[in-house]
């Protein structure tokens, strides 16, 4: 079971490092090619705040686990990147977005990663 968490952790902290770092720190006119609900509807800062949440999320990923301390921390960041693609899929239908398939994929992955995480406990 350990294998399998490092394995799905690691693909998932990479992901949220990379989308939650363009997150944070370029601008709007820079994201919107690859992430279209990045627009005057959404308000800046609140996209920051969801990249800062997915960097602290992959961060929690890895690094509990890692060094062995405060390891139920893991559950906690997997549970958070549950949360943040459920307000994505929200998101993306509330724009009549149908396109999903990449947030219901990481929404199981996280989903998958709270169960894995136990091993640590």
């Amino acid at each position: 079971m350990q294998i399998a968490y490092w394995i799905v952790a690691a693909l998932l902290a990479v992901l949220y490092l990379y989308a939650g770092g363009r997150k944070t720190v370029q601008s709007v006119e820079r994201l919107q090619p690859m992430m279209g609900w990045v627009d005057t509807t959404i308000p800046l800062p609140l996209v920051r705040v969801i990249g800062v949440l997915e960097v602290l999320g992959a961060a929690g990923l890895i690094l509990p686990p890692l060094t062995g301390i405060a390891a139920w921390l893991a559950i906690a960041a997997a549970i958070g990147l549950v949360l943040i693609q459920i307000g994505g899929i929200a998101v993306h239908l509330n724009r009549g977005e149908r396109q999903i398939a990449v947030n219901i994929v990481l929404l199981a992955a996280a989903a998958a990663t709270v169960w894995l995480a136990t091993v640590w406990l």
